[in-house]
């Protein structure tokens, strides 16, 4: 019987909205939750107050703890009845709510309601700080804690706190180890569903990430945002705190932030070693587990030890070039070459020279100028003992030049006239071989020394 049917004459009608009901505890409960604050509930624990005895009692258990509601498939036990059936329903696969947009099915209704709310638009959960709307009231609640500071959920390993379960819960598991999330193509296993999701898109090639100016695809959302940000424009609006580098990006301004501060948050597992970076940990970890270059080319099955540098090796067998220049559509294997070559449309000079501030637009440009500066250093270096450089000069003997049977007094006369005709890298005093011609002129003045 619906509790809130009109029936004249034998019904209890609210005097605040006129709606009647047939029993009084129906009347009597919607007075407390529709018109009036009162909580008439108290829970014996911490002294919260309930409009409803049941919601009081189910907050009681979160002390105590008791679970009464059990699984009848895998025995699992709950809190709540309906969380329960909830969960039942995955072992049945019945998905009972259906969104009235599109005929997609939902086992709960609350995952119903929210997905409509992506056909409607509608943000009806609004921050009671700043105002910004949201679909999910656990989102807008979360995002509340950005304002307050607040993180209610404790690590029970490590006491570390966090303003999100789910953070909580992802975290516990590198005290664990466990990892519930397997991919359904190669079995590996994760600790997290959405690690576990990307990596599954490996194996189906799905890009479900789409950029709304070039309709280009991505496999996971931050690579679309990151490309999106290449259209707009958009400002470095993240700013390292130690040096004033701006970022696009906060994730990576945090990450450079760790250059400065020398933390090091990633751990193996296996020797302790730390490391700034995940991906660098990861790696590492490899060289225990002799699992080294898990990267194998479906071409050649030449192995590598990123999946990075694979995908870019098999450009050379496919021919795929997916860099594209926006100013005349040239295609590149890499985005390096594409992004080199953008600069000559641009005159755009990134590297600019520490000594004399002159600008390049390539790094081994770049490069090439800053080891002229070292050779000019090295040449114009005086030596400030004269005695010693003499004495020197007596007990060494100079080299013999490969261009002639000629002493060529080498050491002590390198100039830029007589550098080009250095053919050998290799010191004749204690045969230490040199990685440029500057390295070489710098380290005959330490013998000098």
């Amino acid at each position: 019987m619906n509790m809130a049917t009109k029936i004249p004459g034998k019904a209890y009608e609210c005097k605040h909205c006129g709606q009647f009901f047939n029993l009084l505890a129906a009347y009597k409960k919607h007075e407390r939750t529709a018109h009036t604050a009162v909580k008439p509930y108290t829970c014996k624990y911490c002294k919260k107050c309930f409009s409803h005895s049941t919601h009081c009692e189910q907050h009681e258990r979160t002390h105590t703890e008791e679970k009464p509601f059990t699984c009848k498939y895998c025995k699992k036990c709950f809190r709540q009845s309906s969380t329960c059936t909830e969960h039942e329903r995955i072992h049945t696969g019945e998905r009972p709510y259906s969104c009235k947009h599109c005929n997609k099915c939902f086992r709960q209704l609350a995952g119903c309601r929210r997905h409509e709310r992506i056909h409607t638009g509608e943000k009806v959960y609004a921050c009671k700080y700043c105002k910004k709307c949201f679909s999910r009231s656990e989102t807008c609640k979360e995002h509340e804690r950005i304002h307050t500071g607040e993180k209610p959920f404790t690590c029970k390993y490590c006491k570390k706190c966090f303003s999100r379960s789910s953070a909580c819960k992802e975290h516990e598991r590198t005290h664990t180890g466990e990892k519930p999330y397997t991919c359904k193509y190669c079995k590996k296993c994760f600790s997290r569903l959405g690690s576990c999701k990307k990596h599954e898109r490996i194996h189906t090639g799905e890009k479900p990430y789409t950029c709304k100016y070039c309709k280009k695809s991505f496999n996971q959302s931050s690579s679309c945002k990151q490309h999106e940000q290449s259209h707009t424009a958009a400002t470095k609006s993240y700013t390292c705190k130690y040096c004033e580098k701006c970022f696009s990006l906060l994730g990576t301004c945090k990450v450079h932030e760790r250059i400065h501060t020398g933390e090091k948050p990633f751990t193996c597992k296996y020797c302790k070693q730390c490391f700034r970076y995940s991906s660098s940990c990861k790696e590492h970890e490899r060289t225990h587990t002799g699992d080294w270059k898990p990267y194998a080319c479906k071409h050649c099955n030449k192995c590598f030890s990123r999946l990075g540098n694979c995908k870019k090796h098999e450009r050379i067998h496919t021919g795929e070039k997916p860099y594209i220049c926006k100013y005349c559509k040239k295609s590149f294997l890499r985005s390096s070459h594409c992004k080199q070559h953008e600069r000559t449309h641009t005159a755009v000079k990134s590297y600019t020279c520490k000594h004399c501030e002159k600008c390049f637009k390539m790094l081994s440009s770049y490069k090439r100028h800053e080891e002229k500066h070292a050779i000019e250093s090295s040449l114009k270096q005086k030596h400030h003992d004269h005695d010693h450089c003499s004495e020197l000069r007596g007990n060494l003997q100079e080299p013999i030049s490969t261009h002639s049977n000629k002493k060529s007094g080498m050491l002590f006369s390198l100039s830029e006239e007589n550098l080009s005709q250095v053919e050998s890298l290799t010191c004749w005093i204690c045969q230490e071989e040199c990685i440029s011609k500057a390295g070489l002129i710098q380290h005959y003045n330490d013998h000098m020394r």
